[in-house]
């Protein structure tokens, strides 16, 4: 019987690691093909990658929107987890039922849908002349009730005797976050990186209001432009897509050892 289980969670974690990846694998395949032998479901690596490539290049400006993408989510990552791990820091080490009070307020803004608040924040950014800047971009998301969520649950496996020690040494609370707190919660802002990074890498509403020039074009906006002809060039489109899932991959790869622990909330 023992037996028996065992090969079928091998073969249910098969199937599941099967699907999970297999998009990806159509994905990467179909950038090789041409149009015809997507549409005919081909399944093997094709000769099109480099008249793909050059497709791309011709009909959109590849290197600009790749380098607005990656240069919003970095700014935005920074900042935003700078942002919202001084405040998960701050809710649970100066702790009251205020800023209970104030963080239940705070997880109860996560129901709200953030195409309730688009248009509101879209006049906002537009009376304060942020279109096609990179601060226009970051503003919906400058800190999110996630992730200071995220940060106030790992606080709370903090050893607070540590902050007492560094408070008796004389360190200010500035530097007991940077040089003590920071430092051992790396496991959670490896989570958090990740998570931001993800998420401001792959946002396509927002960038799609905010940014109205062509030159502040994003890559998931270069896709959607892409898609948006008469004819679609699928292989052209697959490359695009193949393109612009390396980096959070990439970041996902290297984080990966942290990522799980810093969700679970543990300390090493």
């Amino acid at each position: 019987m023992r037996v028996i289980l065992r090969v079928g969670m091998y073969v249910f974690l098969s199937i599941a690691a099967f699907l999970s990846i297999f998009p990806l694998f159509w994905t990467a395949v179909s950038a090789t093909n041409s149009t015809p032998d997507i549409l005919a479901a081909s399944m093997l690596p094709g000769t099109h990658l480099i008249a793909n490539f050059e497709r791309l290049l011709e009909l959109s400006d590849l290197g600009r929107a790749f380098w607005n993408s990656t240069r919003n989510a970095v700014i935005l990552t920074a900042v935003s987890v700078t942002i919202c791990s001084l405040a998960g820091y701050a809710f649970e080490v100066f702790h009251s039922k205020a800023k209970d009070r104030l963080m239940g307020i705070l997880l109860l803004s996560m129901m709200i849908p953030f195409a309730a608040v688009m248009i509101p924040l879209f006049r906002l950014a537009t009376s304060l002349n942020l279109n096609d800047t990179t601060l226009g971009f970051m503003l919906p998301t400058l800190s999110t009730a996630f992730l200071i969520m995220l940060f106030r649950q790992s606080t709370r496996s903090f050893p607070h005797e540590m902050i007492e020690a560094a408070r008796i040494d004389g360190l200010n609370e500035l530097s007991i976050f940077f040089r003590i707190y920071v430092p051992t919660m790396k496991s959670t802002y490896a989570a958090a990186i990740t998570i931001t990074f993800m998420a401001a890498w792959n946002v396509f509403l927002w960038p799609r209001l905010i940014m109205m020039s062509p030159e502040a074009v994003t890559m998931p906006m270069l896709i959607s432009n892409l898609m948006a002809g008469y004819v679609t060039e699928f292989g052209v489109v697959m490359l695009a897509v193949l393109i612009a899932t390396l980096p959070t991959i990439i970041i996902f790869l290297f984080l990966q050892r942290y990522f799980a622990e810093g969700l679970l909330g543990t300390i090493k």
